[in-house]
């Protein structure tokens, strides 16, 4: 009987596993190999892909802004998603429903109007530095200076943090409201509660919002390209332009060898939060 269930959830499963083996493990298998192997030879040439792509400035640069990104939109889409979560959880149940449709609107905007709001906003002529007039301050070219960077931050947390907000929503649904009555009966205020019953219960929410914010994080760059083009202001020039940029080209060696890296770089990091979750639980 128990080998019957075991058959049974196999051919269950068996069509996706089908789909994730042909779509994406055995051509990711194929960039591996390809990461050791020249572009247009075709010869084994070992690890000088990947030396290449280390001593390549543009890869250098993308790499760094792209961690750059992540170490600041990431803790602060988490931080300021949870402080509006638990906010909008003290609300009435139409007032919440309005507030999540709200937060959720930018995700539904397609990417080529975001790609339009940037340049109404940003422009060396738009509405910001309208303002900025208005108030006798200086323009500032954000689309060619510095503050491009931070124009990327603003674009990425605009966008995602209502699908965080739902998430971190769900998570505080799960903890029973009995906890926080028997807190407030033995005298615990709005900070004990938060920190002694609300942190330690949506710590497993905190993982998945973690991991699911890293990669959105990836999304930023179909507006930054469609601004800005192939080669922006060198500092929003992420690791997707220039693998945008590679593929161009043509050059599936450096193409490939910095897929590896890239991704290798991702599970390590997944891995890690995990294991630090692990033992927090």
């Amino acid at each position: 009987m128990k080998r019957k269930h075991a058959l049974t959830g196999i051919l269950f499963i068996l069509p996706s596993l089908a789909g994730v083996c042909l779509f994406w493990l055995i051509p990711y298998m194929d960039v591996i190999r390809r990461s050791f192997f020249g572009a247009v030879n075709g010869t084994f040439i070992g690890l000088k892909n990947y030396q290449m792509i280390f001593s390549n400035q543009a890869f250098l640069l993308a790499g760094k802004n792209t961690i750059r990104f992540f170490e600041i939109c990431i803790p602060l889409l988490v931080v300021l998603s949870l402080i509006t979560a638990v906010l909008l959880n003290e609300l009435r149940k139409n007032q919440k429903q309005l507030l999540k449709t709200a937060f959720l609107l930018p995700m539904a905007i397609p990417v080529a109007s975001v790609a339009i709001l940037w340049k109404v906003l940003f422009n060396g002529r738009g509405l910001l530095n309208h303002l900025l007039d208005l108030l006798s301050w200086k323009h500032i070219d954000w689309l060619n200076t510095k503050a491009s960077f931070w124009v990327l931050v603003i674009s990425y947390i605009w966008r995602n943090l209502g699908y965080d907000i739902v998430l971190w929503l769900a998570g505080l649904s799960t903890i029973p409201t009995a906890l926080y009555e028997a807190a407030r009966v033995d005298g615990a205020g709005i900070c004990k509660c938060f920190t002694r019953i609300t942190c330690p219960n949506l710590l497993p929410s905190l993982f998945t919002i973690v991991v699911l914010s890293l990669l959105n994080g990836f999304k930023v760059f179909r507006e930054a390209y469609l601004v800005a083009g192939d080669y922006p202001q060198e500092n929003m020039y992420l690791l997707q332009h220039l693998f945008n940029n590679w593929y161009r080209d043509l050059a599936m060696d450096k193409m490939a060898a910095a897929a590896v890296v890239t991704g290798i770089t991702i599970m390590v990091l997944v891995l890690l939060l995990q294991k630090a979750w692990e033992r927090e639980d």
